[in-house]
């Protein structure tokens, strides 16, 4: 094996489903390694089947981001070692159930790895990425990150957030080489769903895509220059559309007098 040229690729979530598949994706692209996940035993077995495959250096992490020492173990990972070139934030949890059904506590750990986990391995790999001038950061959010009112409102809540981040990153550090990628898919057929208590079975088929075509849509995007990519959206335009509106809105979002049309008089 030989250093690659490229740097490491640091991955979390990387032992099954998307982020496992991110890692078979940028070995092949000549990215070293560094896996992340609780599971050490997938783990060891992604990593076997990738060295295998393409003679790249491949470190495995067995560490839950839910566990503050373990997080902190990562975020010294990130900001220590650089060789590191890229961050891959695919670790999160999901739920389908409504508020009502919801059990606050599981809520609360999923706020702590969809957002804080990523927030604080995001600002431990952006020092060391702005220092050298160079790095990539991809954050996988959801459709429902636009969406929220399709499924649990704290899980849309929290894909939401990472949107924000992501096109708040992606203008503060975007003229420091620092590229920012934030990947919005849909439904898609990995063990997410049965994971946060649902089953791909009751969704029509058309509305599941096939996790390799999730990420090698992604990696095309990354390729093309995207700060946000929806890999099943037919028609960039749309986006572009959406975009412009919120844009449109932002001049008019903090004012010195209300609008007109909230100082009527008041009736009795």
């Amino acid at each position: 094996m030989t250093t690659s040229k490229k740097g490491i690729a640091v991955i979390t979530g990387a032992s099954a489903g998307i982020g496992a598949i991110y890692a078979d994706r940028l070995a092949h692209r000549g990215y070293d390694l560094i896996l992340v996940a609780r599971n050490q035993s997938a783990l060891a077995d992604v990593a076997h089947r990738l060295v295998s495959a393409t003679d790249r250096n491949v470190q495995t992490v067995a560490a839950d981001l839910n566990d503050k020492a373990d997080l902190k173990g990562i975020e010294t990972l990130l900001a220590t070692n650089p060789a590191i070139t890229m961050l891959v934030n695919n670790a999160g949890v999901g739920a389908l159930v409504s508020l009502l059904e919801s059990n606050v506590d599981e809520m609360e750990a999923m706020i702590a790895l969809n957002i804080i986990a990523l927030t604080r391995l995001t600002y431990a790999v952006v020092p060391p990425f702005v220092a050298s001038g160079r790095g990539t950061i991809i954050n996988i959010s959801s459709a429902v990150a636009i969406a929220p009112e399709i499924l649990n409102g704290v899980y849309g809540g929290t894909k939401s957030f990472v949107l924000a981040f992501g096109q708040s990153l992606h203008k503060e550090l975007s003229d420091r080489n620092i590229r920012i990628q934030t990947v919005l898919p849909g439904a898609t057929a990995t063990k997410f769903w049965v994971a946060a208590g649902g089953s791909l079975e009751h969704l029509p088929s058309k509305m599941v895509m096939q996790s390799d075509d999730l990420v090698d849509a992604a990696l095309a995007g990354l390729d093309q220059g995207e700060h946000v990519t929806i890999p099943s959206l037919p028609d960039e335009a749309d986006w572009d559309a959406y975009e412009a509106a919120r844009q449109r809105l932002i001049p008019s979002l903090s004012l010195s007098t209300p609008s007109a049309r909230y100082r009527t008089p008041a009736t009795v």
